[in-house]
C-alpha cells in the first residue's frame, strides 16, 4: 500500500529521482480536451436556457432531462473502458468518443426546434463523452509515475477548464453577434469539436507509455464481463463513499438558475455565470492535485466536497453580489478538489490491463448517483418549492459527507503489476 512519508496514508511515496516535468501525453490530451471543452460548453451554457426559457421545461423536465444526460447514459462508459482494455487501443476508443460527440453538435444544427431531435443530438453528445472518459483517463494515469498522478490529473484539468472557461464566452460572443441565433453557436460548435479530433489524432500516441501493461492474454479477453476490481474491498470503499456523495449534488445549472433567479438578472448573463467557477478551477486544479499527492488524496476529496456544501449554505442566505461571488468561488473549489483527485485515488490500485474499465465502474457509479440527485432535487423544487429542496439537498449532503467520511478507506493497497484483472 502507498504510504507518505508525512504520515498521511493515502497519498504515495516520492520515488527517487522521479521525473518532475509532466508528461507529452498528459499535455496532448489535455489539449485535446481544452478544444473538445470549447465546444461542448458553448452548447452546455445555451442549454438551460433554451430547454427551460425557450421551451418552456418545468424544472422536474429539465432536471431530469440533465441527469439522464449526463447519468443515464452513463453505463457506456463501461463499454468504452472494456474495449479499451480488451484491444489495448486506448486511444481509438477515445478518439470514437471524441467524434461522435462532434457529431452530435451537427446533430443539433439540423433539429432544428424538433424537441425529440434536440433530445437525440444531447444523447449522442454524452455516449461521446462516456465512451472516452475512462480510455483517457486511463493513458494519463499510465502515463506517468503513481506518485505524481494528482498533479498530472491536475493538469489535464486545469487544460480542460480552460476550454469550460472559454467555451460560454464564446456561446456568448456568438449569441450577441447573430442576434440570440442558436443555430450559429451548434455550428461554430461543431467546428471546434472536430479541431479537437484532429489534434487526438495527430498528437497523442498511440500507447500512453512505458507504464501501458501489454494486452491481456486470450484466456482474460475470454473472462466473464462482471468487474473483478469489485472484489477489492477498498476499491468497493471508494466508489460507494463516491456514489454517495454523487447522489447529493443536485447540477450546477440548478446553481446557476437559483443565482439568476435570485438576481432576477437578464437571461443572456446565464452564460456567464459559469465562468466564474471555472476561472476558480482553472487557478485551483494544479496546486489542489500537488497538495493531493502530498498529504492525502482521501482528505482533498471529502474537503471537497464540504466546500459544495458551504455553497449550498449561501444559497439559502438572500443573494446578492456576495452570494454570487462566494457560490462560484465554493463550486470551483469543489471540482478542482475531486475531479481529477478522485481518479489518482483510485488509480494505482487499479491493474495497468484493466485501469479503463476500472475507472470506468468508478465515474459509471457517480455519474448514475447523479442521475438520481438531478432528478430528485428537480422534483423537490417542482413540488416544495426552490427553498424546501435546496434545504434538503444540502441536509442530504451533510449526512452523505459524514457518512462517507467513514466509509471512504485511509489506505488503498497497489494493484500487483503482474496479475492483470479483467475490468
Amino acid at each position: 500500500m502507498y504510504l507518505a512519508a508525512n504520515g498521511r496514508p493515502d497519498a504515495p511515496p516520492r520515488t527517487p529521482g522521479a521525473r518532475r516535468r509532466v508528461p507529452a501525453t498528459v499535455l496532448a490530451l489535455g489539449a485535446v480536451s481544452l478544444v473538445t471543452d470549447i465546444s461542448s460548453e458553448m452548447v452546455t451554457a445555451v442549454l438551460p436556457l433554451y430547454l427551460v426559457l425557450g421551451l418552456g421545461l418545468t424544472p422536474l423536465q429539465f432536471g431530469f432531462l440533465d441527469g439522464m444526460f449526463n447519468g443515464a447514459t452513463a453505463l457506456v462508459r463501461l463499454l468504452g473502458g472494456r474495449l479499451a482494455d480488451r484491444r489495448g487501443h486506448h486511444k481509438r476508443v477515445a478518439g470514437a468518443g471524441y467524434l461522435l460527440s462532434a457529431l452530435s453538435r451537427l446533430g443539433l444544427l439540423l433539429a432544428g426546434s424538433a424537441t425529440g431531435a434536440i433530445a437525440a443530438a444531447l444523447a449522442a453528445d454524452r455516449l461521446g463523452k462516456g465512451i472516452r472518459t475512462a480510455p483517457r483517463d486511463a493513458m494519463i494515469s499510465l502515463s506517468g509515475p503513481p506518485e505524481t498522478l494528482g498533479r498530472s490529473f491536475g493538469v489535464h484539468r486545469a487544460m480542460d477548464t480552460t476550454g469550460a472557461l472559454l467555451g460560454p464566452l464564446a456561446a456568448f460572443a456568438v449569441l450577441w453577434a447573430t442576434a440570440d441565433a442558436y443555430d450559429a453557436v451548434f455550428a461554430v460548435s461543431f467546428c471546434t469539436g472536430l479541431l479537437g479530433v484532429l489534434l487526438l489524432v495527430v498528437y497523442v500516441p498511440a500507447a500512453p507509455g512505458p507504464a501501458t501493461a501489454p494486452p491481456a492474454p486470450p484466456a482474460s479477453r475470454a473472462a466473464p464481463p462482471r468487474p473483478s476490481v469489485l472484489r477489492d474491498p477498498a476499491f468497493r470503499r471508494v466508489l460507494y463513499a463516491s456514489a454517495l456523495l454523487g447522489a447529493t449534488t443536485i447540477g450546477d445549472s440548478f446553481l446557476y438558475l437559483l443565482l439568476l433567479r435570485g438576481l432576477d438578472l437578464p437571461p443572456v448573463l446565464f452564460t456567464l455565470l459559469p465562468l466564474g467557477a471555472a476561472a476558480v478551477y482553472l487557478l485551483l486544479a494544479v496546486p489542489a492535485g500537488r497538495i493531493a499527492d502530498r498529504t492525502g488524496r482521501r482528505i482533498a476529496f471529502l474537503i471537497g466536497h464540504a466546500a459544495l456544501l458551504g455553497a449550498y449554505a449561501l444559497l439559502l442566505a438572500p443573494v446578492g453580489a456576495p452570494t454570487v461571488v462566494g457560490v462560484l468561488t465554493l463550486l470551483g473549489v469543489f471540482y478542482a478538489a475531486t475531479d481529477g483527485v478522485l481518479m489518482a485515488l483510485a488509480a494505482p490500485a487499479l491493474p495497468a490491463a484493466g485501469r479503463a474499465g476500472g475507472l470506468a465502474v468508478l465515474q459509471t457509479g457517480q455519474a448514475l448517483a447523479r442521475l438520481v440527485g438531478a432528478a430528485g432535487f428537480g422534483a423537490a423544487w417542482t413540488l416544495w418549492g426552490s427553498r424546501p429542496a435546496l434545504w434538503a439537498a444540502a441536509l442530504a449532503l451533510a449526512g452523505a459527507l459524514a457518512a462517507a467520511s467513514r466509509i471512504m478507506p485511509a489506505t488503498v493497497p497497489a494493484a500487483s503489476p503482474t496479475v492483470p484483472e479483467a475490468p
